[in-house]
């Protein structure tokens, strides 16, 4: 029976689980699977106190979910998790529609838990969610690095951080604030040696506070407040109660482990120990419970060892190992121990690329998005073959619709655009195909101000159909509605072949674009002599996603791509249209990058060189060209997209004419870069490299590049200029 299960939250338990599905796909459940977790990736919290104390980089512990999903052939949403309706069977998230599910896990972590004695009144950071607390410490490291650090906290997690910051701040003075009796004496000579200074108060709220310290909360851990909130039964800690088998009490199909939850028969305390030995019991439950078998019951180990890491006088690592009341140590094998054990977790997760023995020319590894076009040369032989030429020598972002009477006050632009899911997120895919297709609205200084959409669903049955449709439809909204835009009808289509899962890769979106210029209609062609060309963002979104399937993209850099990718241009063209109404006659010529990549519509804004009179030439200046993070490494180390290769016909245009005098139409100024090395060809990658959701380039005067500039200092990137050649 297929279905739809939702992986709440990223926790150890679901990371292990993915990479089960990922070695062993047979025993992955059938249906769609969606992980939804807050950032795209996640921390493998045994490494935390070494990240803080400077031993190992942020990669080093770092899960790349983006990989580990797409390996798994499961969805991947990338949103804030709010809320949880167990009766609706829907889970609710930050800024976009709720999902529904079948069945849901929850493996959400925990957050610190504030002490009552300073609930509300403290100025401290709690140290759980990780990702706060640790921008918060490396904000510090520059900001104040003399200020006292003070720690509330009797655990070993506390114990262990008070190590990390000492180690990390030897000129710093560390106070930690703990219980009387709870640190062993062993762990409070640990303390006084590394310079540390225990101070052991009934109640944190006793010492007195100094405003200008760092003050950090590690006061044991409880559930998120949410689950409380959605009518789950939980313990005292907001940890939702389970069966041995996993499954939440009373809510059938419902499961829950790791730090979030707790068996109410069987209780322990909330450990990564216990996290990482539920993933396979869980993933068992998961199965049965998607094929409707028996669930199988599962008994956690008593007691766990736990190793602790920390320094020695000399500042050397060294670790404890803990068995209940049993502590020994330190000694530095013990610190070798613990490191092998998390380095050999962090490897389990190092999975070879699915891509590394795939053909680039398989279809399983051809790119998605807009560099799913056609290349130029295949679209201009069939145009020609259709009769239709003239297309393809003077295309344009937008078509008139002609009018019957020939009126032409207020002309009605249309375009269309479409592509092949390019992420597995279908509300997130429905917003960037929408934002992809305004796009060619805003080139000619026009808002959507209605639209279409014809969108081909994947085959599945019709109630995770239902739920493909109104998430795509609610993303393309999401584009619409700011711009007071209607969606006012479309088609729907299913696929006759299955796709391979997730099945939400399936879905393919065709949109139509109808507008009104605010003023004139903007021309693609029309650049001018001693123009200053801009661009409105960073290039190399083909680079990155190409090289994703591959898992060579840094997580950070594809988040930052996909977080401009989603953001919307619509303003810029507002600006630049009040702009243009006080600046009449010095907006020459606007495009929008897309699948051919700067060059190539750069080529399109400058025409037929035969035509080009009087005869201009583009002087691109290579260091000012924006480049995403990352992606000019990408390019270095092979990457590019599948387009690429059609795409770098372009590069003629950087070449003198055979058949005409003078110059090349494109001179690319290179500066301190040398010519013919991996710099350079970088650079003539990320001209050539397909965008989705890309920027608009720009032709303009000096004098309305200046004020765009003062105006913005942030939104263009003067990226050349033009020149009589």
């Amino acid at each position: 029976m297929k279905s739809h299960l939702i992986l709440a939250g990223a926790g150890h338990s679901h990371a292990l689980l993915l990479r089960m599905w990922a070695m062993q796909p047979k025993r992955r459940p059938e249906g769609l699977i969606t992980l939804v977790n807050r950032h795209i990736t996640t921390l493998y919290s045994g490494m935390v106190p070494g990240l803080v104390a400077g031993t190992y980089s942020r990669n080093n512990l770092e899960i790349n979910l983006w990989r580990l999903a797409d390996q798994a052939g499961v969805a991947l949403v990338i949103a804030e998790i709010t809320g949880l309706d167990p009766l609706k069977q829907k889970l609710l998230l930050a800024g976009r529609p709720p999902l529904s599910y079948d069945r849901l896990s929850l493996n959400l972590g925990c957050v610190t838990q504030e002490p009552k004695a300073t609930s509300g009144k403290s100025n401290a950071l709690a140290i759980k969610p990780l990702e706060p607390a640790l921008s918060y410490i490396n904000k510090a490291e520059t900001s104040q690095p003399t200020t006292p650090v003070q720690l509330v906290g009797s655990g070993l997690a506390a114990i262990e951080l008070a190590l990390a910051l000492r180690h990390r701040w030897p000129k710093r003075k560390v106070q930690l604030q703990a219980k009387p009796g709870r640190i062993p004496l062993v762990l409070q000579q640990a303390l006084a040696t590394a310079g540390v200074n225990l101070l052991q108060t009934a109640e944190p709220a006793a010492a007195k506070e100094n405003p200008a310290s760092l003050r950090l909360h590690c006061t044991g851990s409880q559930a998120p407040s949410l689950l409380a909130a959605s009518g789950l039964p939980v313990d005292a800690r907001g940890r939702v109660r389970t069966a041995a088998t996993l499954e939440v009490l009373d809510f059938p199909k419902i499961f829950a482990c790791g730090d979030c939850a707790v068996i109410d028969d069987d209780p322990r305390p909330a450990s990564g120990v216990w996290a990482v030995r539920a993933a396979a019991p869980l993933g068992r439950n998961l199965e049965a419970s998607c094929n409707q078998k028996p669930l199988k019951p599962w008994r956690p180990q008593r007691l766990a060892l736990q190793l602790m890491g920390g320094f020695d006088i000399e500042g050397k690592p060294t670790a404890w190992a803990l068995w209940g009341s049993l502590c020994l140590g330190p000694h530095p094998w013990l610190w070798h121990w613990k490191q092998w054990i998390d380095r050999r977790f962090m490897k389990r997760f190092q999975l070879q690329s699915m891509a590394s023995d795939v053909s680039s020319t398989d279809s399983s590894m051809l790119c998605r998005g807009c560099a799913a076009k056609v290349s130029a040369t295949t679209l201009k032989a069939g145009l020609d073959g259709a009769g239709l030429d003239r297309l393809g020598t003077a295309p344009e972002d937008a078509a008139v619709v002609p009018s019957s009477d020939g009126a032409q006050d207020k002309p009605l632009l249309q375009s269309v655009d479409g592509f092949p899911a390019l992420i597995s997120d279908p509300w997130l895919n429905g917003r960037l195909t929408a934002l992809h297709a305004s796009s060619d609205l805003w080139a000619c200084g026009s808002r959507v101000n209605s639209a279409q959409a014809v969108i081909t669903l994947p085959l599945a049955p019709p109630e995770l159909q239902q739920q493909l449709l109104a998430q795509t439809l609610a993303g393309i909204r999401s584009v619409l509605d700011p711009q007071q835009a209607a969606l006012i009808g479309g088609h729907t289509l299913e696929a006759r072949e299955s796709s391979p899962p997730p099945c939400s890769l399936g879905i393919q979106v065709v949109m139509s674009v109808q507008g009104s210029p605010q003023s004139r209609i903007w021309p693609k062609r029309g650049i001018q002599a001693d123009d200053q060309l801009l661009l409105s963002r960073p290039l190399g979104t083909g680079v990155l996603f190409a090289a994703a399937m591959a898992g060579a993209t840094n997580p950070a850099d594809l988040d930052q791509a996909l977080t401009q990718m989603q953001t919307s241009q619509h303003p810029l063209v507002d600006q630049l249209a009040a702009l243009e109404a006080s600046h009449p006659g010095h907006l020459h010529a606007v495009t929008d990058i897309t699948g051919f990549g700067l060059l190539g519509h750069l080529g399109e804004m400058l025409g037929n060189p035969a035509e080009n009179k009087p005869k201009l030439q583009v002087q691109l200046e290579a260091k000012a060209v924006p480049a995403l993070p990352g992606s000019l490494e990408l390019f270095e180390a092979g990457h590019a997209s599948s387009l690429a290769p059609a795409n770098r016909n372009a590069w003629g245009l950087l070449d003198p004419q055979p058949q005409l005098s003078g110059p090349a139409a494109v001179t690319l100024n290179l500066g301190a870069i040398t010519k013919g090395s991996s710099q350079h060809q970088a650079i003539l990658e990320l001209l050539i490299d397909p965008q989705t959701c890309g920027p608009l380039l720009i032709s303009v005067s000096k004098q309305l590049s200046e004020t765009l500039l003062d105006q913005d200092p942030h939104g263009w990137w003067p990226i050349g200029r033009t020149v009589a050649s």
